[in-house]
Protein backbone atom coordinates (compact mmCIF):
# COMPACT_ATOMS: atom_id res chain seq x y z
CA UNK A 1 0.00 0.00 0.00
CA UNK A 2 1.76 3.03 -0.99
CA UNK A 3 1.16 6.78 0.18
CA UNK A 4 -1.56 8.59 -1.20
CA UNK A 5 -1.34 12.16 -1.73
CA UNK A 6 -5.21 13.57 -1.48
CA UNK A 7 -6.28 17.11 -0.46
CA UNK A 8 -5.51 17.87 4.22
CA UNK A 9 -8.64 16.03 5.59
CA UNK A 10 -9.40 14.03 8.38
CA UNK A 11 -8.87 10.48 9.06
CA UNK A 12 -9.41 8.54 6.13
CA UNK A 13 -11.13 5.10 6.55
CA UNK A 14 -9.91 2.30 3.76
CA UNK A 15 -11.20 -1.50 3.60
CA UNK A 16 -9.22 -4.52 1.75
CA UNK A 17 -10.94 -7.58 2.87
CA UNK A 18 -10.64 -8.47 6.38
CA UNK A 19 -8.08 -5.50 6.97
CA UNK A 20 -9.33 -1.98 7.69
CA UNK A 21 -6.56 1.08 7.54
CA UNK A 22 -7.04 4.40 8.83
CA UNK A 23 -4.92 7.25 7.83
CA UNK A 24 -4.44 10.25 9.16
CA UNK A 25 -4.07 12.76 6.11
CA UNK A 26 -2.93 16.43 6.90
CA UNK A 27 0.79 15.55 5.23
CA UNK A 28 1.69 19.44 5.11
CA UNK A 29 1.41 19.68 8.77
CA UNK A 30 3.02 16.64 9.51
CA UNK A 31 -0.36 14.81 9.99
CA UNK A 32 -0.95 17.07 13.30
CA UNK A 33 -3.91 16.01 14.57
CA UNK A 34 -7.30 18.63 14.95
CA UNK A 35 -9.82 18.98 17.79
CA UNK A 36 -12.24 17.55 14.58
CA UNK A 37 -9.91 14.72 14.01
CA UNK A 38 -9.75 13.10 17.53
CA UNK A 39 -14.15 12.66 17.17
CA UNK A 40 -14.05 11.06 13.76
CA UNK A 41 -11.45 9.04 15.40
CA UNK A 42 -13.50 7.53 17.74
CA UNK A 43 -16.31 7.72 15.12
CA UNK A 44 -14.12 4.83 12.90
CA UNK A 45 -13.06 3.07 15.99
CA UNK A 46 -17.06 2.66 16.68
CA UNK A 47 -17.31 1.39 13.00
CA UNK A 48 -14.34 -0.90 13.36
CA UNK A 49 -15.17 -2.62 16.55
CA UNK A 50 -19.30 -3.26 15.00
CA UNK A 51 -18.15 -4.88 11.93
CA UNK A 52 -17.36 -8.57 12.21
CA UNK A 53 -15.92 -8.89 8.86
CA UNK A 54 -12.99 -6.24 10.01
CA UNK A 55 -10.31 -8.54 11.52
CA UNK A 56 -7.20 -6.19 12.01
CA UNK A 57 -6.78 -2.59 11.66
CA UNK A 58 -3.65 -0.67 10.77
CA UNK A 59 -2.81 2.87 11.59
CA UNK A 60 -0.69 5.12 9.65
CA UNK A 61 -0.12 8.32 7.87
CA UNK A 62 0.12 10.09 4.84
CA UNK A 63 3.83 11.43 3.97
CA UNK A 64 7.27 11.70 5.32
CA UNK A 65 5.46 11.75 9.14
CA UNK A 66 3.19 9.41 11.08
CA UNK A 67 2.41 12.49 12.96
CA UNK A 68 3.61 15.28 14.48
CA UNK A 69 0.92 14.49 17.75
CA UNK A 70 -1.75 16.83 18.77
CA UNK A 71 -2.35 20.50 17.66
CA UNK A 72 -0.45 22.58 20.59
CA UNK A 73 -2.59 25.73 19.80
CA UNK A 74 -5.93 23.96 21.10
CA UNK A 75 -4.19 23.02 23.32
CA UNK A 76 -3.01 26.50 24.68
CA UNK A 77 -6.54 27.93 23.61
CA UNK A 78 -8.39 25.42 26.16
CA UNK A 79 -6.11 25.61 28.56
CA UNK A 80 -7.34 28.89 29.52
CA UNK A 81 -10.75 28.12 30.49
CA UNK A 82 -9.88 26.64 34.42
CA UNK A 83 -13.59 25.79 34.35
CA UNK A 84 -13.45 22.92 31.01
CA UNK A 85 -14.60 19.76 32.06
CA UNK A 86 -12.75 18.19 29.37
CA UNK A 87 -9.39 19.63 27.97
CA UNK A 88 -7.55 19.20 24.82
CA UNK A 89 -5.55 16.87 26.85
CA UNK A 90 -8.18 14.72 28.21
CA UNK A 91 -9.95 14.23 25.14
CA UNK A 92 -7.01 12.99 23.38
CA UNK A 93 -6.60 10.76 26.17
CA UNK A 94 -9.93 9.25 25.76
CA UNK A 95 -8.96 8.59 21.73
CA UNK A 96 -5.68 6.99 22.56
CA UNK A 97 -7.28 4.50 25.38
CA UNK A 98 -9.84 3.84 22.98
CA UNK A 99 -7.42 2.70 20.41
CA UNK A 100 -5.71 0.91 23.02
CA UNK A 101 -8.84 -1.40 24.11
CA UNK A 102 -10.37 -1.82 20.45
CA UNK A 103 -11.16 -5.57 20.32
CA UNK A 104 -9.46 -6.24 17.03
CA UNK A 105 -5.66 -6.40 16.85
CA UNK A 106 -4.06 -3.15 15.91
CA UNK A 107 -0.55 -2.73 13.79
CA UNK A 108 0.93 0.77 13.65
CA UNK A 109 2.68 1.71 10.86
CA UNK A 110 4.81 3.99 11.04
CA UNK A 111 5.69 5.77 8.06
CA UNK A 112 8.04 8.31 9.85
CA UNK A 113 8.71 10.34 12.36
CA UNK A 114 6.43 10.72 15.26
CA UNK A 115 6.36 13.08 17.77
CA UNK A 116 4.30 14.27 20.67
CA UNK A 117 0.99 13.28 21.48
CA UNK A 118 1.10 10.69 18.58
CA UNK A 119 3.65 8.65 20.18
CA UNK A 120 0.88 7.22 22.83
CA UNK A 121 -1.02 6.83 19.84
CA UNK A 122 0.96 4.89 18.10
CA UNK A 123 2.22 2.64 21.96
CA UNK A 124 -1.51 2.24 21.91
CA UNK A 125 -1.35 -0.01 19.27
CA UNK A 126 -0.71 -3.69 19.38
CA UNK A 127 2.08 -3.67 17.04
CA UNK A 128 4.22 -1.18 15.78
CA UNK A 129 6.46 -1.63 12.33
CA UNK A 130 8.36 1.15 11.21
CA UNK A 131 11.12 2.75 8.55
CA UNK A 132 14.60 2.65 9.40
CA UNK A 133 14.38 6.35 9.31
CA UNK A 134 12.11 6.81 11.73
CA UNK A 135 12.51 9.19 15.26
CA UNK A 136 10.72 10.11 17.95
CA UNK A 137 10.51 12.47 20.55
CA UNK A 138 8.53 13.77 23.73
CA UNK A 139 8.38 17.47 23.91
CA UNK A 140 6.35 17.65 27.16
CA UNK A 141 8.87 18.48 29.38
CA UNK A 142 10.44 21.51 27.19
CA UNK A 143 6.87 22.77 26.87
CA UNK A 144 6.09 23.07 30.75
CA UNK A 145 3.39 19.83 30.30
CA UNK A 146 2.47 17.34 32.96
CA UNK A 147 1.24 14.61 30.70
CA UNK A 148 -1.87 13.06 31.00
CA UNK A 149 -1.60 9.82 33.41
CA UNK A 150 -2.38 6.89 31.09
CA UNK A 151 0.26 7.59 28.39
CA UNK A 152 2.56 7.67 31.55
CA UNK A 153 1.18 4.28 32.57
CA UNK A 154 1.35 3.14 28.64
CA UNK A 155 5.39 4.33 28.31
CA UNK A 156 6.11 3.03 31.85
CA UNK A 157 4.45 -0.91 31.35
CA UNK A 158 5.89 -1.07 27.75
CA UNK A 159 8.94 0.69 28.02
CA UNK A 160 10.14 0.36 31.29
CA UNK A 161 10.91 3.07 34.22
CA UNK A 162 14.16 4.19 32.89
CA UNK A 163 13.45 4.39 29.31
CA UNK A 164 9.90 5.95 30.27
CA UNK A 165 12.10 9.14 32.70
CA UNK A 166 14.69 9.31 29.83
CA UNK A 167 11.89 9.94 27.15
CA UNK A 168 9.68 12.03 29.18
CA UNK A 169 12.39 13.82 31.30
CA UNK A 170 14.94 14.16 28.61
CA UNK A 171 12.27 15.25 25.99
CA UNK A 172 15.42 14.27 23.67
CA UNK A 173 15.05 13.06 20.25
CA UNK A 174 15.61 9.41 19.68
CA UNK A 175 16.23 7.36 16.05
CA UNK A 176 15.02 3.85 14.89
CA UNK A 177 17.53 1.65 15.82
CA UNK A 178 17.10 3.42 19.24
CA UNK A 179 13.60 3.03 18.95
CA UNK A 180 13.50 -0.92 18.24
CA UNK A 181 16.37 -1.00 20.73
CA UNK A 182 14.16 0.09 23.67
CA UNK A 183 11.06 -2.00 22.53
CA UNK A 184 8.71 0.90 20.93
CA UNK A 185 9.04 -0.46 17.80
CA UNK A 186 8.50 -4.23 17.14
CA UNK A 187 10.52 -4.42 13.92
CA UNK A 188 12.14 -1.69 11.62
CA UNK A 189 12.70 -1.66 7.71
CA UNK A 190 14.18 0.05 5.08
CA UNK A 191 10.98 2.04 3.36
CA UNK A 192 10.89 -0.45 0.88
CA UNK A 193 9.96 -3.22 2.83
CA UNK A 194 7.27 -1.84 5.26
CA UNK A 195 4.44 -2.83 3.27
CA UNK A 196 5.80 -6.06 3.01
CA UNK A 197 6.50 -6.33 6.47
CA UNK A 198 3.22 -4.46 7.51
CA UNK A 199 1.04 -7.05 5.17
CA UNK A 200 2.39 -10.39 6.23
CA UNK A 201 1.65 -9.48 10.07
CA UNK A 202 -1.73 -8.08 9.35
CA UNK A 203 -2.63 -11.47 6.79
CA UNK A 204 -1.33 -13.61 10.53
CA UNK A 205 -3.60 -11.51 12.41
CA UNK A 206 -6.67 -11.71 10.12
CA UNK A 207 -6.25 -15.06 9.81
CA UNK A 208 -6.46 -16.25 13.58
CA UNK A 209 -9.24 -16.68 15.67
CA UNK A 210 -10.95 -13.49 16.75
CA UNK A 211 -12.50 -14.17 19.74
CA UNK A 212 -9.50 -16.15 21.21
CA UNK A 213 -7.69 -12.86 20.22
CA UNK A 214 -9.75 -10.03 21.62
CA UNK A 215 -10.27 -12.19 24.83
CA UNK A 216 -6.60 -12.42 25.36
CA UNK A 217 -5.46 -8.94 24.17
CA UNK A 218 -8.06 -7.65 26.87
CA UNK A 219 -6.22 -10.02 30.00
CA UNK A 220 -2.53 -8.71 28.38
CA UNK A 221 -3.35 -5.25 28.70
CA UNK A 222 -5.46 -5.21 32.10
CA UNK A 223 -2.41 -7.21 33.16
CA UNK A 224 -0.42 -4.74 32.20
CA UNK A 225 -2.45 -1.77 33.65
CA UNK A 226 -2.72 -4.07 36.84
CA UNK A 227 -6.33 -3.98 36.44
CA UNK A 228 -7.05 -7.50 35.31
CA UNK A 229 -10.60 -8.58 35.77
CA UNK A 230 -9.86 -12.09 36.86
CA UNK A 231 -13.13 -13.68 36.97
CA UNK A 232 -13.75 -12.54 33.45
CA UNK A 233 -10.41 -13.87 31.83
CA UNK A 234 -11.38 -16.74 33.40
CA UNK A 235 -15.20 -17.14 31.99
CA UNK A 236 -13.26 -16.30 28.78
CA UNK A 237 -11.25 -18.83 28.77
CA UNK A 238 -13.66 -21.82 29.90
CA UNK A 239 -15.88 -20.37 27.32
CA UNK A 240 -13.25 -20.53 24.91
CA UNK A 241 -12.86 -24.53 25.38
CA UNK A 242 -16.49 -25.22 24.36
CA UNK A 243 -16.89 -22.67 21.95
CA UNK A 244 -16.51 -22.99 17.63
CA UNK A 245 -13.50 -21.65 17.39
CA UNK A 246 -11.72 -24.24 19.27
CA UNK A 247 -13.56 -26.89 17.17
CA UNK A 248 -12.35 -25.44 13.60
CA UNK A 249 -9.21 -24.92 15.06
CA UNK A 250 -8.91 -28.94 16.47
CA UNK A 251 -10.35 -29.65 12.96
CA UNK A 252 -8.40 -28.25 10.81
CA UNK A 253 -5.18 -28.79 12.75
CA UNK A 254 -5.91 -32.40 12.26
CA UNK A 255 -6.76 -31.50 8.57
CA UNK A 256 -3.38 -30.37 7.88
CA UNK A 257 -5.32 -27.01 6.71
CA UNK A 258 -5.83 -23.64 7.65
CA UNK A 259 -8.50 -22.83 10.11
CA UNK A 260 -11.54 -20.98 8.77
CA UNK A 261 -13.04 -18.40 11.75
Amino acid sequence: MSDITDAATGPLLERDGARATIRLNRPKHLNRLQAEDLEELVRLFDLIETDPDIRVLVLTGTGRAFSAGYDLNSVAERAVSANEQQSAGSAFELVVNRLEDLGVPTICRLNGGVYGGSTDLALACDFRIGVDTAEMFMPAARLGLHYYRSGIKRYVTRLGVDNAKRLFLTAQKITAPEMLRIGYLTAMVPVEFLDEEVDQLATVLAGNAPQAMRGMKRAINEFARGELDDRAADQRHRDSMRGEEIKEGIKAFAEKRAPRF
